[in-house]
């Protein structure tokens, strides 16, 4: 009996052991005859298993052909992993428009298992194109899923896009619901996001008290306390210009205010 003879009682068991050993052309003969009978039960498994052979083998356009059949025949498991094969590939050869189309696919197949990984695709393939909605919309989707790995990932990403967009209320709801997945990956990082959001509407509120408060005492408080979050945000430049603006305040008991807040940690001799 020759070495590639492998003899289990199911044709798709030694395909896929002469495959695992390297024996390539062995194990593509017995994938191609179960997937060229429509009728065989293991038919999608085959043609997932000859796409991966053949692609070894340098036949990129045989493994395609083999992966779409899989894909066509609509199988929970080997359509969705068919259509990550031809997503992967697509995506390795910058064929962008054919791997979009393909990590829908897999969406389209519906396993849930597969859902997260073509979401983050499809959000990393749109921020590539500039696509800012859609790589956002793919975010929440991926996000959606409750996966612990890739939803604390989408959060992530969502949230810092939300805060570089100047609307941190967003990027809070992102993170809490992030935070809700039981499980939920790196999660010290998710809360120092979400604190850095609540900085960000504080230093929101901060600033329409100073501009809208006509109580003096809350508009010095809210003045001080903008200027000193501000520089926690990497924005001393805007710091400064918050003092500036209260120390030449046009309401004189805040001005004072204001200049006494600004150097009440100083000892006395420090200077102006």
């Amino acid at each position: 009996m020759a070495a590639h003879e492998v003899q289990s009682g199911r044709p798709i068991d030694d395909a896929r052991r002469l495959a695992e050993s390297g024996e390539l052309d062995a194990a593509a003969e017995i994938f191609a005859e179960l997937v060229a009978d429509e009728q065989e039960a293991d038919r999608a498994q085959a043609a997932v298993g000859l796409a991966v052979v053949l692609e070894q083998r340098g036949d990129v356009a045989g493994a395609r052909a083999a992966a779409r059949t899989a894909l066509a025949t609509g199988h929970p498991e080997y359509a969705a992993q068919a259509a990550c094969h031809l997503a992967r590939g697509f995506e390795k050869e910058n064929m962008t428009d054919q791997a979009r189309a393909a990590w829908q696919a897999v969406i389209g197949v519906g396993t849930p298992a597969y859902l997260p990984a073509a979401h983050m695709a499809l959000a990393r393939i749109a921020a590539r194109q500039g696509d800012d909605r859609e790589a956002e919309a793919s975010l929440r989707a991926a996000l959606a899923t409750r996966d612990p790995g890739t939803g604390s990932l989408a959060a992530q990403r969502l949230a810092e896009y939300l805060l570089a967009e100047g609307v941190p209320g967003e990027a809070a709801d992102v993170l809490i619901e992030a935070l809700d997945v039981p499980g939920i990956a790196d999660s010290g990082r998710l809360r120092v996001l979400l604190g850095i959001a609540h900085l960000d509407m504080a230093c929101g509120e901060f600033a329409a008290a100073a501009e809208g408060g006509q109580d003096t005492d809350s508009a010095a408080l809210a003045i001080e306390l903008l200027a000193r979050v501000l520089p926690l945000r990497g924005r001393d430049a805007d710091a400064e210009t918050v003092w500036t603006y209260g120390l030449e305040h046009p309401d004189e008991g805040v001005a004072e205010q204001v200049r006494l807040r600004l150097h009440r940690d100083e000892e006395p001799g420090d200077g102006d």
